[in-house]
């Protein structure tokens, strides 16, 4: 990866933002040969900490992309949830366990962002097919039938340049570029609050439950959070007289984390960060146009009462990466490119709408609230639907699409992730599936199965008895299942239909993005 290039003619794809969305989509298309070139505005790893969690789908990505061991080392697994009253007594508390869920990682994880950023950085320098330009400003960004056109300024000298592009990805964030220019608004989903969020390190241990702890007071609602080694993290919602200008100086910021920090003195912690920000819900109404896409904030902004804001933006990397892929190496039809916004659109907007409610079950209500919350809470935790319900990282199945076929009348898998169960001892799902469309069967494989298998230069994976993928298989009266490159179940049965009875009659190629290596199909368990 070159951080300084010479300007560019031409670029297959580019991305407009080097955030995590970027780079995750930067290293997907790396991994499958394409050339990239992300532009970022700044020189650097943004140095505020922002995202502080993600689940283990996402995680699985980040294994996927190859610094999941990296990742390990700078997080820790979240430890649950604590819902605190407004004098912060315990209402109700989900503890988490620490071991691997189904897909191999912990539920929940708790990170410092610029660490996630530097390893992923780090990561994609690996890949000589994907250029990092920094410190440029995107001012333009335009179609007319043919390649896109980026123009950029380098916010140092000046310079101006352009590169025209196959594809452009707009990574840019909430106040997208790449957003306004194809034209697009965002939808309003009633969401808005003034939020101060302090970041601190302190080598002391502060000496509380290491779990998040959100306080339901509509007064003042807060979080509080341990997200590091020696750094914890404060969130409070904003009275309408106050501003960040308010909390700027330790005297001041003192009443509100003095709960936390009573024993500590002023010498024995460092304030990283205090600012303000407007938690909103919003999305885009558009996705695509043409050759432009967007993702991540610039597509979708959620309220962080579920923490997954910069996980939605990694999800979309993964789900447009590889279809992209393969429509640029002339084994998709273009047509598949719709079923981005098919798919995520919908998932986004039911995650983002899950935040909205917890935040305003957590917030809001005035003293009727409280004393609701109260009454309620205690009772409710202990019922097991509801615990399930709070600790459960899995999200919710994607729509049907041309790549995600779910019968109306009958409920498969297909939508969902297929689990990255242990297939041996040093082996998961991911490490035989490799990024490639993967058929998971009970029985020995049909002569058309393996046709089409071998068409696409996938892996046939038998299961055996007893197996976890076997288990999976049987609890949704399943005996196959056709799983994506991307982890999700294109479609599930008795027997799988063939990518050709949805698609154009794809080449060898499609559902890898890369051409296809000598394989012969077989068991791999």
């Amino acid at each position: 990866m070159s951080t300084h290039p010479a300007p560019q003619a031409h670029s297959p794809v580019v991305i407009v933002g080097a955030g995590p969305t970027g780079l995750t989509a930067a290293t997907l298309l790396a991994q499958y040969g394409v050339e990239t070139l992300l532009l970022e505005r700044w020189p650097g790893v943004h140095a505020r900490p922002r995202a502080v969690h993600l689940d283990d789908e996402v995680y699985r990505i980040l294994a996927r992309l190859g610094i999941g061991e990296q990742f390990a080392a700078v997080s820790r697994p979240g430890q649950g949830l604590r819902l605190l009253d407004p004098r912060l007594r315990v209402l109700a508390e989900f503890r988490r366990s620490a071991e691997p869920g189904v897909h191999g990682y912990p539920a929940a994880n708790m990170y410092d962002q610029p660490d996630l950023e530097a390893l992923l950085r780090g990561n994609l320098a690996r890949y000589p097919s994907a250029t990092l330009h920094s410190g440029v400003e995107v001012t333009a960004i335009d179609q007319d039938g043919g390649p896109v056109t980026v123009s950029y300024t380098d916010r140092a000298s000046g310079t101006r340049s352009t590169v025209t592009a196959s594809y452009v990805l707009g990574c840019d964030g909430a106040n997208s570029v790449t957003r306004t220019a194809i034209g697009t608004r965002t939808k309003d989903l009633g969401f808005a609050q003034r939020w101060l969020v302090v970041d601190l390190a302190t080598e002391a241990d502060l000496g509380h439950w290491e779990g998040v702890h959100q306080v339901c007071d509509p007064h003042r609602a807060a979080t509080f959070m341990r997200v590091g080694a020696t750094r914890y993290r404060w969130e409070f919602r904003l009275l309408p007289h106050e501003s960040s200008d308010d909390f700027q100086q330790p005297r001041q910021l003192r009443p509100l984390i003095a709960p936390w920090t009573a024993d500590l003195t002023p010498d024995q912690f460092q304030v990283l960060r205090v600012a303000e920000y407007t938690f909103r819900a919003q999305i885009a109404r558009t996705w695509r146009d043409r050759r432009v896409f967007l993702l991540g904030d610039a597509a979708h902004l959620t309220p962080p009462f579920i923490g997954q804001g910069l996980g939605a933006g990694v999800r979309d990397a993964a789900n447009l990466a590889w279809k992209l892929a393969g429509v640029l190496n002339g084994s998709w039809p273009e047509h598949v490119l719709d079923s981005y916004q098919a798919e995520r659109k919908p998932h986004a907007t039911a995650m983002i709408r899950l935040a909205k409610l917890i935040g305003t079950v957590m917030t809001r209500g005035g003293r009727t609230g409280n004393a609701l919350r109260a009454a309620l809470l205690p009772r409710l935790s202990r019922l097991p639907a509801v615990r399930r319900q709070v600790l459960t990282s899995r999200t919710p199945a994607l729509h049907r699409s041309a790549l995600v076929v779910r019968p109306r009348l009958r409920r498969t898998p297909a939508g969902t992730l297929c689990p990255n169960a242990r297939i041996n001892d040093t082996q998961r799902f991911d490490d035989l599936a490799a990024g490639r469309l993967t058929l998971v069967t009970v029985d020995e494989p049909t002569t058309r199965q393996v046709e089409m298998i071998t068409r696409h230069g996938g892996r046939i994976l038998i299961v055996l008895p007893g197996s976890e993928l076997f288990r999976w298989l049987h609890a949704a009266r399943m005996l196959a299942a056709l799983v994506r490159p991307d982890g999700t179940v294109l479609s599930a049965g008795h027997g799988v239909g063939s990518p050709e009875d949805r698609l154009h009659r794809p080449t060898a190629a499609a559902m890898t993005g890369r051409p296809s290596p000598p394989h012969r199909p077989g068991p791999d368990a």
